[in-house]
């Protein structure tokens, strides 16, 4: 199978968040044929590939979101236009997923290359996009890691510091009223007093993150009053701050808590921003393998999230401006170009650790 074959197969297989079965068993089948022993937990697949005391971890995700308004293609048609795929999930992440699996079978056809060298573990996750039954619930499954690739589209640049996402569920309490009474003293409109936090929210700095830049709490939602005619008593809103790995999510929680009215709480804090350093195998192997690039920030979450203290990069072919997006897309010179990538990857991580 070529690799343009390869990906449009991938893309013709629908495969939103929870519903990852098919694209599963044809990732599984592939694998299997090319002579690797494929485990499975649920949606997620995984296989490895070499021998070694040294374990390194190739991951991306198998779903994706929803097709959103705006396509003028079939999303799950996937079509070839001028040397691209147009297709659901094509760019995010289906292309990491077919260089990968491309890379993988190009070991197993060679694999004296790696053994001794080094064990190569292949996983190819689900529900990445919903947080939910994927990397991180099989992750102590796989056993101990060195280190880990994973796989996003970021133009083949190396990702090394990745923001987080913490949720804050925030209530503004007051004291009901008829409106024509609002003067009164023993009346506090809720709404009031969530616009003035809400206005210190704006005004809140962090300090920035050399790759990152700063980070700022945005209010994404927000409900109150129960009536036209009543001063309401209660306001809720929540808020998105994507972190930097200078950030603390406690800390963070309790210094807004310290800054507002409103009572505040964590709705989500386990996406936690992640770094690996520069010395790192990893990212020296990274670097060398896309020619020297200086290393990049990443805004978007990953499942880079559930990897701990684990050092890795994220760098895959494609563009994070396609994903989300209507008529999304891979051009099969940047397939061609995360397969030759991620093989130097590979190679040159053992390289690296071989010289300590």
């Amino acid at each position: 199978m070529t690799p343009a074959a390869l990906l449009e197969a991938l893309v013709a297989t629908p495969s939103v968040s929870g519903q990852e079965a098919r694209i599963a068993d044809q990732v599984s089948t592939w694998v299997e044929g090319w002579g690797a022993r494929v485990q499975r937990q649920g949606h997620n697949v995984w296989f490895s590939v070499g021998s070694g005391p040294r374990r390194l971890l190739v991951n991306s995700h198998l779903d994706t979101v929803p097709p959103c308004a705006g396509w003028t293609l079939e999303p799950h048609a996937p079509v070839w236009r001028e040397g691209r795929l147009y297709g659901l999930g094509s760019n995010d992440a289906k292309g990491c997923v077919a260089s990968m699996l491309l890379t993988a079978r190009a070991l197993l056809e060679n694999r004296g290359a790696l053994e001794g060298k080094g064990e190569i573990v292949f996983a190819f996750t689900a529900e990445e996009e919903t947080g939910g039954a994927g990397l991180g619930t099989v992750l102590s499954t796989l056993g101990p890691l060195d280190a880990a690739v994973v796989g996003e589209p970021t133009s083949l640049k190396p990702c090394t510091a990745q923001r987080g996402m913490l949720l804050l569920r925030c209530v503004a309490h007051g004291r009901s009223a008829h409106v024509a009474h609002a003067h009164a003293a023993e009346a506090e409109n809720a709404i009031h007093v969530a616009a003035r936090d809400i206005s210190t929210l704006a005004e809140l700095r962090f300090p920035a993150h050399p790759l990152l830049g700063e980070a700022r709490a945005q209010v994404t939602q927000i409900q109150g009053g129960l009536a036209r005619n009543q001063v309401p008593d209660r306001c809720e809103f929540f808020v998105d701050l994507r972190t930097t790995p200078a950030m603390d999510h406690s800390a963070v929680a309790n210094q807004i808590s310290g800054a507002l009215r409103s009572e505040v709480k964590v709705h989500s804090a386990r996406y936690l921003p992640k770094a690996t350093g520069d010395g790192e195998p990893i990212v020296r192997a990274a670097v060398a393998a896309a020619g020297g690039a200086s290393t990049v920030g990443s805004s978007t979450t990953s499942d880079w999230a559930f990897l701990g203290n684990l050092p890795a990069v994220k760098v895959g072919p494609g563009d994070t401006l396609r994903s989300h997006r209507p008529d999304e897309y891979l051009a099969l010179v940047e397939l061609e170009a995360g397969m030759a990538f991620y093989q130097r990857l590979i190679h040159g991580y053992f390289a690296e650790v071989a010289r300590g």
